[in-house]
This record gives structure tokens, C-alpha cells and sequence, in this order.
């Protein structure tokens, strides 16, 4: 009985703290200073950490800049003036050594396929895991270094789950209650006042520190906000600071669970599998949707896919053929605290959220931008790429013309076979490069 009693004890201090210094402040967005006072302990520490690794490491093994390996230098020169000089206008067998450099260059620095792994660090956040050993340096970076261990495990990673479950549970549970109210101005400042509480309980679940730019562009009701995609906490970044109408496809398991509850309070967008594959079934639901204008905006994520959030790749354009405002927002994490991408291909959810869950922190800047619409005489495509320039400049990312579905599709023959037309154009003599 006294181990019980014991047990009861711990457990009702824990969750009096955790209600009571985290919980409760959350709720009504308001921050004690406890999270601030972490990170600036953490900053330190880190700086400190890459002080020690730079006496201990020679500087020809550090870690180097993940913009570029740096290995080749690419030829950026048209296919005419790669193969000009002194042979003819005929086929040449030399000619396979031009295509031969482009494929291999293509392979040694492929600006495609690296997007879609976590993002290198210039210098070691005690958390990265990497070959360099940078723990064994010297035994007070060790002794550090398991410390941070027990800290993200022990401490952190129990009170960031009793979050997380807090915050689902009372959004699954608030949204169907407010679901039960006839529809009005109450059910709708209800079901907003729920999301936004929870969103901030699974915010602070990740010890996130965010920070809001140019507020007065935020995204108004009725329009339809583009972002960005690294990760799926990218919509709790968001529904922090603001509601939206979510746009998506129905699951199943938990996520299904938390789908059908927060429809029946908030006018989200859920699909079937079947229903998705229909463009003129979706675009008429999202244009019925933003043409009433006490609607939320819907937040989309036209990439179609999670980026490592070292780029911007391309804008699918049915986001942009619906007509009405776009309101673009940039998002850039800050990964020297944690890696918000999320990997699909490697980790499940689960995993996932265990490594979120273990980091240092989430930190993250978030800019709204002015809302932009649709020129005169401009496509959608013209009109997706240009959002999507806008918001690669102001996130300070690279902006690439791929398509994010490489990440799990093969290049398709096209782009294949635009290059064996140009040949064929240049031998013949009918074309112009």
C-alpha cells in the first residue's frame, strides 16, 4: 500500500505541474518564461559543445557546409555548345562522352533526390547522430552529452507525451461536443477557441518556440493559404497562430478518429481515396468552400510532399486554379534544435514523433506574406511558380522546378525524351537549341 501511495503521490504532483506551468498558460497563450530560460541554457550549451569540437577536431575532418558538397564543378552550357567544335553535323561515337558527364554529374551532386533527407548541420547539436563520434572528444563533452541523453529521455520525453495525449484527447473531445451545437457565431468561435487551445498544448508538447512576421498579412476568411511543406506539425505551426479549414484525405486509426471529430465542429475538406483522383469533384468542393466568406481560409500544401526545408520544389497548379486570394506564408525551421522534416520513406508516424519528441526543441520562423491573386492573361501554372518564387525568397530557401512526387516515382520518360529531341534537332539541322 505504501508503494501505491507512494505512486499516487508522484503522479498527482506531476500532473499538478504540468497543469498548472504549462497546461493552463498554453491554453490562454501566455508564457511564464520557462521555455525562454531553456533556450537560452540550451544556446549556450551548444555553443559551448562547438567550441570544445573545434579544439578537438583537426579542421580538415569538421563537418562541412550542406549547401553544396562542392565535388564538381557543373557545365551549365546548352547541349549545342557541349558538343561543338571541330566535329560535324553527324552522328559521332564521341558524342556518348557529353551525355555520359551530364549523367554522372547528375549522380554525384543530385539536386533532386537530396532533398528529401535531413537536412546537414555545419556543426553538432549534441543530438544529430553522425560518424565523426564527436561525443568522445573529451569526457566533459561526454559527460555532457550523456546528460542531454537522460534530460531528453527521462525528463523531457515523459512530459512531452503527457502533453501531446492531454491536447489530442480535448481536441477530440471539444470538437464533438461543440459539433453538437446548431450552427451559428457560437459554435463557430467555440470550435476556433478548441483548436486554437489544443494547438498550443501540442505545440509546447514539442517545446516549441515560434515566431510570427508580418502579422497584418495573416489569411482571411474566405481565401485560401499556400505554405511551405516540411512536416505535418507544419499545421499545428499554423493553427497557433490562426484557424484554418484543413484539406486532405480521409485516414484511418487515430488520425481517422481525430478527422471525424474535428469535422463535425469545424467545416474541414476530407476526401476518399476515390474522391481525391476526381479534379473536378475536388475543385468544385474547395470553390464552394471559399466562395462563402465566414468560411476559415484553407490551408493547403501545394508541393504534395514533406521537404527537407532547404528548398521549395514544385507548386502543384490545382491549388491554383480555383480562383479567389492566395495568402502565401513561409516556414523555416531552425534545425540546430531538432529536424522537424519528416522522412516518410524511412520512419512511420511513431518513429517520427519519437524523434521529435527527444530533440532539443522545435524552433521556427513564420512569415505571412501580402495576398496575392491571379494576373490577367496568367495560367495557373505561371501563377503557382510565381507564389511559390515569392516564398522561397522570403524563406531564404532554394527554389527547384521539380516535382516533389520524385521522392517516391521514377523520372518520368519526358524528361527523357526531351533530351533525345534536342539531339535528334541538332543532327538534323531543322531545330534550333
Amino acid at each position: 500500500m505504501e508503494g501505491a501511495e507512494l505512486a499516487g503521490k508522484i503522479l498527482s504532483t506531476w500532473l499538478t505541474l504540468v497543469l498548472g506551468l504549462i497546461l493552463l498558460p498554453s491554453a490562454f497563450g501566455v508564457s511564464l518564461g520557462i521555455s525562454e530560460i531553456y533556450m537560452k541554457i540550451l544556446v549556450k550549451t551548444l555553443e559551448w559543445a562547438t567550441i570544445r569540437i573545434e579544439k578537438g577536431v583537426p579542421k580538415e575532418s569538421g563537418l562541412k557546409s550542406s549547401a553544396s558538397v562542392g565535388i564538381i564543378q557543373r557545365d551549365e552550357s546548352p547541349m549545342e555548345k557541349g558538343l561543338s567544335g571541330l566535329r560535324g553535323r553527324d552522328f559521332e561515337l564521341s558524342d556518348a562522352f557529353y551525355f555520359s558527364k551530364k549523367g554522372l554529374e547528375a549522380i554525384v551532386e543530385d539536386e533532386v533526390t537530396q532533398r528529401f533527407s535531413s537536412e546537414e548541420l555545419v556543426s553538432w547539436n549534441l543530438l544529430t547522430r553522425t560518424n565523426m563520434n564527436f561525443q568522445y572528444i573529451s569526457l566533459r563533452l561526454t559527460t555532457v552529452w550523456v546528460l542531454g541523453v537522460l534530460v531528453r529521455y527521462c525528463v523531457l520525453l515523459p512530459l512531452r507525451v503527457t502533453l501531446a495525449f492531454t491536447g489530442i484527447s480535448l481536441l477530440v473531445v471539444g470538437t464533438t461536443l461543440v459539433g453538437q451545437l446548431p450552427d451559428g457565431s457560437l459554435k463557430n468561435w467555440l470550435s476556433e477557441l478548441v483548436h486554437l487551445t489544443c494547438c498550443r498544448i501540442c505545440v509546447r508538447a514539442l517545446s516549441g518556440s515560434i515566431r510570427y512576421h508580418n502579422k497584418q498579412y495573416r489569411p482571411q476568411k474566405g481565401g485560401i493559404c499556400v505554405a511551405n511543406h516540411t512536416s505535418p506539425i507544419d499545421v499545428l505551426i499554423l493553427t497557433t497562430d490562426g484557424c484554418y479549414a484543413m484539406v486532405g484525405q480521409v485516414h484511418g486509426g487515430l488520425m481517422g478518429i481525430i478527422q471525424r471529430a474535428m469535422v463535425k465542429a469545424c467545416p474541414h475538406v476530407w476526401f476518399e481515396r476515390s474522391e481525391m483522383k476526381d479534379r473536378h469533384l475536388v475543385t468544385k468542393r474547395l470553390k464552394g468552400h471559399i466562395a462563402d466568406k465566414k468560411k476559415l481560409p484553407i490551408l493547403i500544401f501545394p508541393e504534395g510532399t514533406c521537404i527537407n526545408n532547404t528548398s521549395v520544389m514544385m507548386f502543384k497548379k490545382g491549388s491554383f486554379e480555383i480562383g479567389g486570394t492566395i495568402h502565401p506564408v513561409a516556414i523555416k525551421y531552425n534545425p540546430q534544435f531538432g529536424d522537424a522534416f519528416w522522412n516518410s520513406s524511412k520512419y512511420n508516424m511513431v518513429s517520427y514523433l519519437l524523434r521529435m519528441m527527444t530533440s532539443w526543441a522545435i524552433v521556427c520562423d513564420v512569415w505571412y506574406m501580402p495576398p496575392m491573386t491571379r494576373e490577367e492573361g496568367e495560367d495557373a501554372v505561371q501563377f503557382a511558380n510565381r507564389v511559390k518564387s515569392a516564398i522561397a525568397v522570403q524563406g531564404g530557401l532554394t527554389e527547384l522546378p521539380w516535382d516533389g512526387g520524385l521522392k517516391r516515382a521514377k523520372v518520368k520518360d519526358t524528361f527523357k525524351e526531351e533530351q533525345q529531341k534536342n539531339y535528334s534537332k541538332m543532327l538534323v539541322g531543322n531545330g534550333s537549341l
